[in-house]
């Protein structure tokens, strides 16, 4: 039995990373409740002015670009495209058979200055692919299958490969999208705003208004908590198991061992010196006029009680090289020499 609950502690590790989860996204649920909001962009200016800096603001608004990005696949126009290929195919492995598996071939990124706009005013955006809750939808996505050209077919098997095609996918950011964008406010020297990550504080880009923001953290917060009482509970129920099993086995072994280290001193006559054979039932006494040899060698007779299961049936010598009890195979953890007359 092992000494230490591995799975328990496990789990209230588990747990106590939960429970900081959960106070993390109350945190932040609570930290955008009182972050200051904008109906109308143009009065983003106004705050600026008044407030006290840095100031982290909620805004929301259409994405918006004077340069924007004409996407070759899809046919939208963008302010941050994405474009991935991968090369799958079907290769030879060991056992041979095939498997397949795929091939990073192109991977490429463009981004251009863009803003979101209300109707009253426009505010840049900067920083945006690392803010929480950023994702850049699929715009496109298309697999085309590789040509059946008989040599470049015959070329790729002989090196254990089989191409299956191309897949492409184009990830946009469309202009016109309706974000909301949580984040540091400041203004320029030549007055244009933009919104960034704040030093301390949210970051937030998502296609959801604050109030669906709120109320996912606020969901997930109890989702964490409910989920940490359940992992505390199921852990301390592992550790508490654990430690009665294990003191449950040291008062058996106490007990197996005493008995052992008795019946020792019994045979080698520490107890009851010669009354011991005037105490013994005729049964007894015939079976002590009997052989006891060791049950391995048959040669030597037994002298060694295995622990913890009490059994003795070999000597010295056969037990020093036992693992497990011949007689109940349960594992030995040490074997006690007994003196025997």
């Amino acid at each position: 039995m092992a000494m230490v609950p591995w799975r328990g502690i496990s789990c209230c590790l588990s747990a106590a990373a939960l429970y900081f989860l959960g106070r993390a996204s109350g945190r932040d649920a609570e930290i955008l409740k009182s972050v200051s909001r904008v109906n109308q962009l143009r009065e983003l200016a106004k705050l600026l002015d008044e407030e006290i800096l840095p100031l982290v603001v909620a805004i929301s608004g259409r994405v918006g670009s004077e340069t924007p990005i004409n996407c070759e696949f899809s046919g939208l126009r963008g302010v941050m495209v994405e474009e991935t290929a991968e090369q799958h195919f079907l290769k030879h492995n060991e056992n041979g058979s095939w498997i397949q598996d795929s091939a990073l071939m192109l991977s490429m990124s463009k981004e251009v200055p863009w803003y979101l706009g209300d109707g009253t005013d426009r505010v840049r955006v900067v920083g945006a692919r690392g803010a929480t809750g950023f994702v850049l939808p699929v715009g496109s996505e298309a697999f085309e299958e590789s040509g059946r050209s008989l040599v470049r077919g015959t070329l790729d098997y002989l090196q254990g490969l089989k191409m299956l095609g191309v897949k492409r996918i184009e990830r946009v950011l469309p202009v016109g999208t309706s974000l909301t964008v949580v984040g540091e406010a400041a203004k320029d020297d030549v007055g244009t705003i933009r919104i960034q990550r704040p030093t301390k504080g949210p970051f937030y880009v998502s296609p959801k208004t604050i109030e669906e923001l709120i109320a996912n953290l606020g969901k997930w917060a109890r989702w964490y908590k409910c989920a940490s009482m359940g992992l505390t509970v199921f852990g301390v129920y592992l550790i508490a198991n654990h430690a009665i099993r294990y003191i449950m086995e040291r008062r058996h072994r106490n007990e197996i061992q005493k008995r052992v280290l008795a019946a020792a001193a019994t045979m080698s006559g520490q107890d009851n010196g010669g009354e011991i054979a005037d105490n013994l039932s005729d049964g007894a006494k015939r079976e002590r006029t009997m052989p006891d040899l060791c049950v391995i060698c048959l040669e030597q007779e037994y002298n060694s009680v295995f622990v913890p299961c009490g059994h003795m049936c070999c000597c010295t010598a056969c037990s020093s090289h036992l693992t497990s009890c011949p007689l109940c195979r349960r594992q030995i953890e040490r074997a006690v020499k007994t003196f025997r007359h």
